[in-house]
């Protein structure tokens, strides 16, 4: 091993349980893993490499250096995993594609009359959570029917008021949405046999719930409260209009979660049926990105893993469409969670194989619906490069376009910008700005000369490809002086056009008039999407260089502000604009800047 580091750690292994972090030569974490014992499984990456599937020896071959978390047990190590994973989202790890956040419905039961709650982090307040929902539409639905059901109040009011006083009533009092804790008209005993009913419901627990609300109605009855039994008839019978929608034939009454998946590729989607006390209670789909050559019981596993995590409402039993690695430790750590067993199990026959077999049709449809839309969103980028071709009458389609821009202040700070766009999109690699040194004034052709001179000498003297089209910002005039710069550096059949921002005409060289182009053609709209980047990405390094050079003539100014002491500044407050707008303490803070300098530069900017 040529790493001496990286050697020197892996003799030294220590065999406790723990999670391991490899990075690259960047120091960028490439890849995290937990281990029973963490030297027998480090170990193994190091070992000969006939054994290795393709993606493990390329993940091998960068890594450059090791760091190690140390734990109590193989449970710890693997919640610490799924962490980590989350927080990192290292290259070779399995990870959901999409870093927004879920919702959760949050129940405020820490509050005296609670509400229900849409919320995207799940917080440690005490209060209840359910979730996450990844369809939110019929998240939504599902809080929209409990709250008018249950008359579960939407205000945000503080109730009882610290003052004591009753507050007055809304108007969902008096359509008959809420019953009006907050001016006393509802006690809270009632208002939490509501709360409860909820939170029943969104457990999954509905026959507990229906048996509930059946014995309370039969309660109202005796006790001749015949408007009360009334309404409780009217939950009763919506509860039982929605099970019926919701019911599947799952066997013994029990709460199950069916997971199963397709891929292709880099693309995978995880489907997990959720069902509760009999009952088909939601359908979460979640995109993962990860390497063609994962397999897929590592794939399945990290993904359960990942997204038990944050799951509150565990069920008994996990279904699954093959065995993973780490089952016996993921189902004792689940059933510690839960206060008891959660099994796992890969169904082979029956109708607990037909649930699984249905989750991964719901999966391959969805998979499938996903290539459909990147296939047609790849076409739709294609035809306007291939419309651009056909309006410009060029020998071959235009994959990789420039386009350069100018921006100044009057005489000062003047600058140009290069955007690249690949196949019709931005690649913002290929972007480059300019600081304007040779031309001074108000001359743009010079300085557009200039900026693309500068742009082909370096590609000229890199062995660098050239667009396929160069867009100048601007008429005959741009156009004319940079087709001559970039012919004596000897790319004479280079093709560019201008793009006069006026009425949006089209300018070839050696055409004095435009070129007529239909203002719906989807190759003149990429045009202007081009020009406008360019224009945007112009103006935005400006500002960058004026406000950098306002505050540096504002700082030269300055008695004791030497070249060294704007240094110390600028390496302590990151930029320019954070050093105009600190506060005087965060000035006198500056480690090796003198408390009056501090002063004087605060009144300065302030």
């Amino acid at each position: 091993m040529q790493n001496e580091k990286l050697d020197i750690k892996i003799r030294n292994l220590p065999t406790s349980p723990g999670v391991y972090l490899f990075k690259n030569k960047a120091g960028n974490i490439i890849y995290i893993g937990k281990a029973k014992n963490l030297r027998n499984r480090v170990r193994t990456y190091f070992q000969s490499a006939n054994n290795q599937t393709p993606k493990t020896a390329r993940m091998v071959s960068g890594i450059d250096d090791l760091e190690l978390m140390v734990t109590d047990s193989e449970i710890e190590a693997l919640i610490l995993e799924a962490n980590l994973i989350k927080e990192y989202k290292p290259r070779y790890n399995v990870n959901l594609k999409d870093d927004k956040h879920f919702p959760y419905i949050k129940v405020t039961v820490q509050e005296p009359f609670p509400r229900v709650l849409i919320v995207r982090r799940l917080e440690n307040d005490g209060n209840r959570y359910f979730g996450p929902y990844t369809n939110s539409k019929g998240m939504r639905k599902t809080v929209h029917f409990l709250t008018r059901l249950f008359k579960i109040r939407s205000c945000n009011l503080t109730i009882p008021h610290p003052t004591g006083k009753p507050q007055k009533v809304c108007l969902d009092y008096h359509i008959g949405r809420c019953d009006g804790p907050c001016e006393n008209l509802q006690s809270r005993e009632d208002y939490a046999e509501l709360v409860d009913s909820v939170m029943l419901f969104l457990s999954g627990k509905g026959v507990t719930l229906l048996e509930k609300l059946r014995n309370k109605m039969s309660r109202l009855s005796d006790d001749m409260e015949f408007e009360k039994a009334a309404e409780t008839r009217d939950q009763i019978e919506a509860l039982e209009s929605v099970r019926q929608k919701q019911k599947v034939d799952a066997g013994v009454v029990v709460n199950r979660d069916i997971i199963s998946f397709a891929r292709d590729g880099r693309y995978t989607v995880v489907v997990i049926m959720q069902i509760r006390e009999g009952v088909l209670i939601g359908r979460q789909d979640f995109q993962l990105t990860s390497q063609p050559e994962e397999v897929d019981s590592e794939l399945l596993g990290g993904f359960v893993k990942q997204y038990y995590n944050h799951q509150p409402n565990l069920p008994q039993e996990i279904y699954l469409p093959l065995r993973l690695d780490d089952e016996t430790v993921i189902s004792r750590w689940l059933s510690k969670r839960l206060g008891s067993k959660v099994s796992i199990y890969t169904p082979q026959k029956g109708e607990k194989l037909k649930l699984v077999d249905l989750a991964a049709t719901n999966a391959r449809l969805l998979l499938d619906e996903i290539l459909i839309q990147k296939k047609g969103y790849k076409e739709r980028v294609s035809k306007s490069v291939q419309s651009l071709k056909d309006n410009l009458h060029l020998a071959r389609s235009p994959r990789t376009i420039a386009c350069v821009d100018i921006s100044n202040t009057g005489e000062t700070d003047a600058v140009g910008s290069l955007v690249y766009f690949s196949n019709g999109k931005p690649y913002k690699a290929g972007y480059r700005h300019f600081k304007i040194k040779e031309v001074g004034g108000q001359n743009d052709f010079a300085m557009m000369r200039e900026v693309v001179g500068r742009y082909f000498y370096r590609l000229q003297k890199e062995n660098g490809e050239p667009p396929d089209l160069l867009v100048v910002d601007g008429g005959k005039g741009q156009l004319s002086s940079v087709k001559k710069e970039i012919a004596s550096l000897g790319f004479e059949n280079q093709n560019i056009i201008g793009l006069a921002k006026r009425f949006e005409e089209v300018y070839l060289p050696g055409h004095t008039e435009p070129l007529t182009i239909p203002k719906t053609s989807p190759g003149l709209l990429l045009l202007k999407r081009i020009r406008d980047e360019a224009h945007r990405f112009a103006i935005e390094y400006n500002r960058k260089v004026r406000s950098k050079r306002t505050v540096k003539s504002a700082l030269d100014e300055l008695d004791g502000i030497g070249p060294k002491r704007r240094e110390i500044l600028l390496r302590h407050f990151g930029s320019v604009k954070k050093i105009k707008t600190a506060s005087l303490t965060d000035l006198q803070e500056v480690k090796g800047l003198p408390w009056n300098v501090a002063e004087k530069i605060y009144k300065a900017f302030h």
